[in-house]
């Protein structure tokens, strides 16, 4: 048993965790014992003897799982152990509850963690849809229903969407462009343990006294600065959901920069490459700006720094810029990575080169550019300078231009493709093109002054971020869980489920959402517990599409766990890609490759006789010396 505490894992974490905790109580006690102050405090906006508790025992967490072992036997300037390399690679399913290094152990790690966390925010939508079924209370009163929608958006957004993608990226990337392994082992391994601490501050505010954080995933102040123990939770998840996006962007972005296989050029690279390339430049940009608005949130409720107040000189308003220059470019955060994925199925299912590949990967440059341009037309409605709504109408305009391309694009490559529609995959990728250019033109009409002035605030808002964020960004991802199951795995799943989970995905999908735009516009206000009669048969609709929406996704559930104990075994290219992670193993070695691939042309070459993406090793070709082959230009 000592020996168990001496080793990094989770008897050292959790003894880790108590010890870190304990030293924040007991310094907090002390210090206002000196200070002459009582022992406890107990306002709403204070609790220092379990806000610090709660801040230090992350860290000991962190330090007796073994994140940080490496790093400080070298700052403390002890010998380092030497590499065995004993943490990296999965030899049983024991290696994906450790600490490990190995970029694909750590995309699964993040792929199951992030889903935990779907279905626990889907239970939570399952009972807001219970509550709003008809009129009055049915199940939960006011405060918890905030408390519900609140932590349902949070989990969604800063546990699921944006992580997900990064597990998908972290498993698939360093194989598309050749690589061994991501740039930074170890800062993956630790951006992967923040997250899990993210999501139970989230859930664990339930338990602080006045409940679990209530002002939206927003968090606007005011109304966060005065509001209950909870919200702190939430203000310090931000901080290591936050914290994990930035070390991974930072990852990806040395990875893809420096550790390309000879011969791939940038016009080479897969257009998912180009998304997450794209994807981390934004998070690198635009993250910290949600954390400092989260850290003075957190100072003018524990230090009463007065940031947000307006009786004490603070500025309510500017909470709204600093959110949104972060959160309306947070919107491509949770997308881009999804063009990529679809970039990938369409080509491969539909056997056709990408249509316009370098204005596909340039528009997602000027994607980048312009998402800093927006993010005002957020607050339209919040006491803006009246002279600064037109040009924030425009560029909002102006950013479609950058997305419709790709749809085009998208819609080019399947013309005249052999469009396989038996794979779950594909018929995701279809239903995303439909379902986000609805939600694409919905924005458009947000963007609009008088429009969103109207529908502000109102059903129409909730009906236009789900069909962007559901209907696109979770469609992406499940066309990539599908696309690549059989390479994370090894193994096939079950068509016919997948296609029952599809239709009920899309059928649930459209009928939760689209009703919403009406009632929306007929001025049914959002984030209410309680409405007015006239919209009880409406959310009754709706209400039952979102019951079958959420069970549909136990058939996923039921599909990928048995598929990937029991599913027939997969063979290295069941697709027939030409992308470097499918010319070796399913699942791949644990060093990826036995010699670096040579890249001789691109990699959406279909129907082109001869053409090569990759040469493996022992293959014999020569890599050609001229011009980089593109395609589909």
């Amino acid at each position: 048993m000592v020996a168990a505490f001496q080793r990094p894992g989770w008897y050292r974490a959790a003894l880790g965790a108590v010890i870190a905790a304990a030293l924040g109580f007991g310094l907090v006690v002390v210090l206002r014992e000196i200070s002459g102050l009582s022992a406890f405090q107990s306002e709403q906006t204070g609790y220092p003897q379990v806000i610090v508790p709660l801040i230090m025992a992350p860290f000991g967490f962190l330090l007796g799982i073994g994140c940080f072992d490496y790093w400080l036997r070298w700052a403390f300037g002890l010998p380092t152990i030497p590499e065995d390399h004993s943490s990296h690679g999965a030899h049983s399913w024991k290696d994906y509850f450790k600490v490990n290094t190995d970029h694909k152990v750590i995309g699964i790690q993040y792929i199951c963690t992030t889903f935990v966390f779907f279905f626990i925010g889907g239970l939570a939508a399952m009972l807001i849809r219970a509550e709003l079924a008809q009129p009055g209370t049915q199940i939960v009163g006011a405060g918890t229903f905030n408390s519900l929608f609140s932590v349902h958006a949070a989990l969604m957004i800063f546990l699921f969407v944006i992580p997900v993608f990064a597990g998908i990226a972290n498993y698939v990337l360093p194989l598309m462009i050749g690589a061994p392994d991501m740039a930074f082992p170890r800062l993956n391994a630790l951006s992967f343990w923040m997250l899990p601490i993210a999501g139970l501050l989230f859930l664990g505010s339930f338990l602080a006294p006045g409940g679990a954080f209530d002002a939206g995933w927003t968090g606007y102040a005011p109304l966060s600065t005065g509001a209950p123990l909870g919200q702190s939770f939430f203000n310090l998840g931000v901080q290591f959901a936050g914290a994990s996006s930035i070390a991974t962007a930072l990852n990806f972005l040395v990875t893809i920069i420096t550790m390309r296989a000879p011969g791939m050029t940038f016009w080479r690279m897969p257009l998912l490459v180009w998304a997450n390339l794209s994807t981390s430049l934004l998070v690198v940009a635009a993250t910290p700006f949600i954390a400092g608005a989260q850290f003075m949130v957190f100072f003018d409720r524990i230090l009463h720094t007065n940031f947000f107040q307006f009786g004490a000189g603070g500025d309510v308003i500017s909470y709204q810029h600093i959110f949104w220059f972060y959160s309306h470019p947070a919107v491509y955060i949770m997308i881009l990575p999804g063009f990529g994925i679809i970039s990938e199925v369409i080509s491969t299912h539909a056997r056709k080169p990408i249509f316009g590949y370098r204005l596909m990967a340039l528009a997602l440059i000027g994607i980048i550019v312009l998402s800093y341009s927006v993010w005002a037309h957020h607050m339209f409605v919040a006491g803006m300078f009246s002279w600064l709504r037109v040009p924030m109408m425009l560029t909002t305009l102006l950013i479609a231009v950058p997305t419709g391309i790709k749809i085009f694009s998208w819609l080019g490559t399947l013309y005249f493709g052999k469009i396989h529609t038996k794979s779950t995959a594909m018929l995701f990728a279809l239903a995303f093109i439909v379902t986000f250019t609805i939600g694409g033109i919905s924005g458009v009409m947000l963007g609009m002054v008088p429009f969103d002035i109207h529908v502000s605030d109102t059903y129409f808002i909730v009906a236009h971020i789900h069909f962007v964020l559901f209907g696109g960004s979770v469609f992406t991802i499940f066309a990539g869980i599908y696309h690549w199951f059989p390479k994370m795995t090894g193994r096939m799943y079950d068509e016919k489920l997948g296609r029952v989970h599809f239709w009920g995905t899309l059928i649930g999908t459209w009928g939760t959402f689209i009703p919403m735009h009406w009632i929306g516009m007929d001025g049914m206000p959002r984030r209410v517990a309680d409405y007015a009669a006239q919209f009880g048969n409406w959310n009754l609709l709706i209400s039952c599409f979102a019951f079958m929406l959420g069970a549909v996704q136990l058939v996923f559930l039921y599909n990928m766990i048995v598929s990937w104990r029991f599913g027939p075994k997969a063979e290295a290219n069941p697709w027939r890609a030409n992308s470097i992670e499918w010319l070796v193993s399913s699942p791949p070695p644990i060093y990826n490759f036995d010699e670096i691939p040579r890249v001789v042309g691109g990699p959406y070459e279909f129907g082109i006789p001869g053409a090569q993406h990759a040469i493996m090793a022992g293959e014999g070709a020569e890599v050609p010396t001229g011009e980089p082959s593109v395609v589909g230009t």
